[in-house]
């Protein structure tokens, strides 16, 4: 059974600053450039912790804006309703709903916990040093999971609210028991995850759960981009008149075929192949050398056409019920496979180990 349960988040305050300042987004999306930006925000934005010179730095860093109470604890255990305003990349407006709680981290062997996608270990070295010096889970970790939620966002006003994001503290009443016949799909976090699992056989990470059924969970493409020609190539069924009117004929495809769009050279083909295979399957045969990611095609064709690229190859976002089917099914899909949008905010709740 998943194991969700509320807990005592620590959160900034007062003494922090305006909250707009402090949060920022997932450690594994900010440029270097981006980095330095938001450390010049505030000394007690998230990335001096997420992102610290040193891991030392960062557990110096909470233990001493907990004894300053730039950092504070809630009293009474809890459990949260988050909601997040956003624009995807297709430039539609909606809100994603969720959960937030403690769950505890458990082996992938057990079919609770399902990872969808393959880690490498050096991001869970780095993360595991951090992990040792914080004590603390410093960013949730998105899951998914099938059926309705055991809440309702509040009708009262947001107790935090953010750049988009709201946050209500719930009555932790029911909430747990509701889990504890379901899988959980980690949507994006599978490097902390397990790094959680590296850290202690018992321990908590820090989750927000939503529901498949969330009509504002949305899976949108990740491009691929790559440096020089690589060394495979896919069987290329058709060539159109440029990449836009390729990506709509990609799109009216059907689905028990894998396909993508290859561009290079000013050339937009059809690359069709591999009956009851994955998009991403077929396109990782071209390997990882030189290889970039980006949920935007035109950038990805920009970069071809001005000679920083040779090639792109444009993809179909991974349909939700795909990813769950290969977790459940125990195997992993290639990284990348999967980009969920908006990426969680970080600084908003912290859990202490």
């Amino acid at each position: 059974m998943a194991e969700v349960k509320p807990f005592r988040a620590v959160r900034y305050g007062d003494a922090a600053g305006p909250l707009e300042r402090l949060v920022a987004p997932p450690y594994d999306v900010i440029s270097p450039d981006e980095r330095e930006e938001l450390k010049a925000r505030s000394p007690f934005n998230v990335v001096h912790l997420t992102l610290p010179d040193d891991p030392a730095d960062a557990g110096r860093l909470w233990r001493d804006w907990r004894r300053d109470e730039i950092l504070v604890e809630s009293g009474e255990p809890s459990v949260y309703w988050l909601s997040q305003d956003y624009v995807g990349p297709d430039g539609v407006a909606r809100t994603r709903e969720g959960l937030v709680a403690a769950l505890r981290a458990e082996p992938y062997e057990n079919r609770v916990i399902l990872p969808h996608e393959r880690t490498h270990s050096g991001p869970k070295e780095g993360r595991l040093r951090l992990l040792r010096e914080v004590r603390a889970q410093l960013e949730p970790l998105f899951f998914l999971y099938e059926g309705e939620p055991p809440a309702r966002r509040p009708e009262s006003d947001a107790d935090v609210e953010v750049d988009g994001v709201r946050l209500w503290r719930l009555v932790p009443e029911g909430i747990g028991e509701s889990f504890a016949d379901r899988q959980l799909l980690i949507a994006d976090g599978h490097h902390r995850y397990e790094t959680t699992l590296a850290y202690s056989d018992n321990v908590d990470v820090l989750a927000v759960l939503a529901s498949l059924d969330d009509p504002g969970l949305m899976i949108f493409p990740t491009h691929r981009v790559f440096e020089a020609e690589p060394g495979e190539s896919l069987p290329i069924q058709d060539r159109l008149a440029d990449p836009e009117n390729a990506l709509r004929a990609l799109e009216e495809l059907p689905r028990d075929r894998a396909a993508a769009v290859v561009y290079r050279n000013g050339d937009a083909e059809l690359a069709v192949d591999g009956e009851g295979e994955l998009d991403v399957r077929l396109v990782d045969r071209l390997g990882h050398e030189g290889i970039t990611y980006t949920p935007d095609w035109r950038e990805a064709v920009r970069a071809v056409d001005q000679g920083d690229a040779a090639v792109a190859v444009l993809m179909r976002p991974t349909r939700i019920e795909d990813v769950f089917a290969v977790a459940q099914r125990g195997e992993t899909m290639p990284q990348k496979s999967t980009y969920f949008y908006p990426k969680l905010v970080s600084g908003l709740l912290f859990l202490s180990l």
